[in-house]
């Protein structure tokens, strides 16, 4: 799992197929950790593209994003702001941060941080279509250092929590736009 950006191993791919979501979670040096997580989506790139690209609209749509809007568009260069909202049991925080994107359609969508509530939020989504080209294994991985006092073992528990939930509701909405633009073309 943490070399996706390189590609998923048959494995992978094959239980990813079969349903499941996969997350990794490591502990670098310094208190980073490196998340990522995978999902199969019965959709094409573009289908997942067009949703998380939808800057000023992903709090309506993915959950855990409270606010997110476009501040800067260069072309395929683009600044957004988020504000998320996450945690464990009766404890939530919520976390500002502007991102630096840059889009490599319909294959990638990387980003920086450019300041919030990190020393370190760097990473990317990766869209890997299927054999046919007609489904797509979507993964997300991202190095992440908060600024505020969370323990490793806290954070890890937060991306075992939020990043299953994230994948599946892209995966439902990104299978639900397809259907409907199938539906449309028929």
């Amino acid at each position: 799992m943490d070399d996706q950006h390189r590609g998923l191993s048959e494995a992978n791919r094959q239980k990813l197929r079969d349903g499941e979501t996969l997350i990794s979670i490591s502990y670098l040096e310094n208190d980073l950790i490196n998340a990522s997580g995978a999902v199969f989506v019965a959709a094409r790139p573009e289908t997942i593209w067009a949703i998380l690209t939808d800057y000023n609209h992903l709090s309506e749509k993915i959950p855990k994003v409270v606010e997110s809007r476009l501040v800067e568009d260069n072309g395929d260069e683009k600044i957004i702001a988020q504000t998320g909202r996450s945690g464990i049991f009766f404890i939530e925080k919520s976390v500002a941060i502007i991102l630096s994107v840059k889009e490599i359609f319909p294959q990638s969508l990387s980003f920086d941080l450019l300041e919030g509530e990190f020393s370190v939020y760097r990473g990317a989504w990766y869209f890997e279509p299927s054999e046919d080209g007609s489904a797509t294994f979507l993964s997300w991985q991202a190095f992440l250092k908060p600024l505020f006092f969370a323990p490793p073992f806290l954070v890890s528990f937060v991306q075992h929590q939020d990043l299953p939930t994230i994948l599946k509701a892209v995966r439902e909405l990104a299978e639900a736009d397809e259907k409907n633009s199938n539906s449309v073309a028929d």
